[in-house]
């Protein structure tokens, strides 16, 4: 089974049907539902993800929200290793750092799907966009 680190910006795409971004970022997490493939996210995601919503929705409503993500995802651990190694790398966004090497310290991450592929290319894992990554899953079609 693939194991994907879906990044905050897939999430938000799904959230606020951010167009035409929305369509593969459901798919992704339709795939997680499913159980055919397996996400993950970070705390850190989670809490960006929380804040975001937050201007635009009550907290009840954003807690349903985020319950419903985390029933269909795993959760990464980030500790002092991670974050120590974060501070320490190439990385110019230190949140992306902290994505990257919590999912390579799990050994078993396949691939990270984000929209930003440029902001993770200093990563020894795969990186891929949701629709590059819908187009393998579908085969190319």
């Amino acid at each position: 089974m693939t194991r994907i680190l879906i990044d905050t910006d897939v999430i938000l795409d799904f959230f606020f049907d951010r167009q035409p971004f929305s369509e593969n970022a459901a798919k992704v997490f339709s795939l997680c539902e499913l159980q055919e493939i397996k996400g993950f996210v970070t705390p850190v995601i989670i809490g960006n993800v929380y804040y975001l919503l937050r201007q635009i929705a009550k907290h009840e409503k954003v807690v349903e929200k985020l319950k419903l993500l985390v029933s269909i995802t795993e959760i990464l651990v980030i500790d002092k290793a991670i974050i120590v190694q974060a501070l320490n790398s190439p990385f110019k966004d230190f949140e992306d750092a902290l994505q990257n090497y919590s999912a390579e310290f799990d050994t078993e991450i396949d691939i990270i799907l984000t929209r930003n592929t440029k902001d993770f290319k200093n990563s020894l894992l795969a990186v891929m966009t949701p629709d590059n990554f819908m187009k393998i899953k579908s085969g190319g079609q």
